[in-house]
């Protein structure tokens, strides 16, 4: 409302976000989990004095170095750009709630970025004892970057105390932050393993492959073992709402993908116990890219999951997925929300603009969530409906989709938002006849 609006067509500003997100989310956690298998690997390899084992993790420092500075670093900004365009004052409140975690967090990347460097370079060129050390201190910055991102992460679920106090360690040291952190701790080091199997499968000779398949197998055992506690704890601290959405079959759609989530990952351990860790002679990197696809898949999901059950706010409590704040619903009503709006091409509703305005209501008001037709296309969802039936679910929104703002202006807005449907829901009636003859 206070900024330019980006309107994505088809796939929607918030999607825009996921895929960028997701890839990320997937190597940064093997980032924080494969700086911990680097160091562990080749204090083994020195341990049991075996240079094969150490050959291989010069090489496997070689992908992890690529795959984490680049995509990771690439998705990052990725990241900031995409919610800088479609959440403009969300991004302005976690900046300035956060300012000296994000300025903390970008010297602990930096750190990170030159540890990796040196650690990769190092290689025949340090002692022994201070390239573990360089190690040591990569994995470091790595969880220390995890610990600041997940404070912000979780904020937006559980702001807490935040809400009355305005205080950065309420902020920060949220009901959920902890237990968030617990998770995702073992999710790096699951996915260190799970990339470990991936490289360790183009291993040779056949003795070594099978040394180094069962050693990254076991990565997989501690975190599938604890993973339940800590789903647990964290849905313990979590909004009775964000419960009922992701569990209570309030969003199907939101039901299917948590069940889908945990059985997938019961597939993964189950492969990475039953496949690699009893049997590594037969578990070839065909498994490895399968159980790979699968943590893909689980992470997108559990993402998508974790950022659906905040709905219908993008701050919990503080600030609804539309960017209006729940203070600002009551004046929005009585002064009109085209009228308060920055940044509009219709500054109010008249008899000669109603299809307009409403046009534009819907651009400013529902489009962080909706698309016309795409994903989460508003036409398929008001397939049958009339002018007043829409109105009268606009009056009771956030009563019969608790996953939705209430509607924010005046009669006026609501009656020409509610035309504006009408119209496209009478050209998707439409076309379905069309095609069904």
């Amino acid at each position: 409302m206070n900024y330019p609006f980006w309107e994505v067509p088809f796939i929607g500003g918030g999607m825009m976000i996921g895929i960028v997100a997701i890839v990320h989310v997937f190597v940064a956690h093997f980032a924080v989990g494969g700086g911990l298998f680097l160091p562990l690997t080749e204090r083994k390899a020195y341990r049991e004095n075996d240079p094969r084992i150490l050959d291989y993790v010069k090489r496997h420092t070689l992908f992890f170095v690529l795959l984490t500075l680049v995509t990771g670093a690439i998705t990052g900004v990725g990241i900031w750009w995409t919610i800088g365009l479609v959440h403009p004052p969300a991004t302005r409140t976690l900046l300035l709630v956060f300012v000296w975690v994000w300025a903390t967090e970008w010297v602990m990347f930096f750190t990170e970025i030159a540890a990796a460097l040196i650690y990769y370079y190092g290689w025949d060129k340090l002692p022994p004892k201070t390239h573990l050390t360089v190690g040591w201190i990569y994995f470091a910055a790595a969880w220390l970057s995890l610990f600041l991102i997940n404070g912000i992460l979780t904020f937006m679920l559980t702001p807490g105390q935040w809400l009355q106090t305005r205080s950065l360690f309420h902020a920060f040291f949220n009901p959920t932050m902890l237990p968030s952190l617990f998770l995702r701790t073992l999710i790096a080091v699951a996915l260190a393993g799970i990339f470990a199997l991936f490289t360790a499968t183009q291993v040779q000779p056949e003795d070594l492959r099978e040394k180094l398949v069962r050693w990254a197998s076991k990565w997989l055992i501690v975190p599938g073992l604890l993973m339940p506690l800590g789903l647990v704890w964290y849905l313990a601290n979590a909004p009775e709402s964000a419960k009922r959405l992701a569990l209570g079959g309030a969003a199907p759609v939101m039901t299917v993908f948590v069940t889908l989530s945990l059985l997938m990952s019961v597939l993964i351990f189950a492969f990475s116990y039953l496949g690699a860790s009893r049997f590594p002679k037969t578990f070839s990197q065909p498994f490895a890219l399968l159980v790979m696809a699968l943590a893909f898949l689980t992470t997108g999901m559990t993402e998508w999951v974790r950022e659906a059950i905040r709905k219908p706010f993008v701050i919990y409590g503080y600030m609804f997925s539309n960017s209006i704040k729940p203070e600002e619903v009551s004046d929005l009503k009585r002064k009109g929300f085209l009228t308060s709006a920055k940044w509009t091409t219709v500054p109010k509703v008249t008899h000669d603009n109603f299809l307009e305005a409403g046009r534009e209501i819907f651009r400013l008001q529902c489009a962080s969530c909706h698309t016309v037709e795409g994903y989460n296309g508003i036409k398929p969802l008001i397939y049958g409906w009339d002018e007043k039936m829409i109105d009268q679910a606009l009056q009771r929104l956030h009563r019969l989709r608790g996953f939705m703002p209430p509607f924010v202006g005046t009669e006026d807005e609501r009656k020409a938002l509610a035309k504006w449907l009408a119209k496209i829901a009478i050209a998707e009636n439409a076309n379905l006849y069309v095609n069904q003859r």
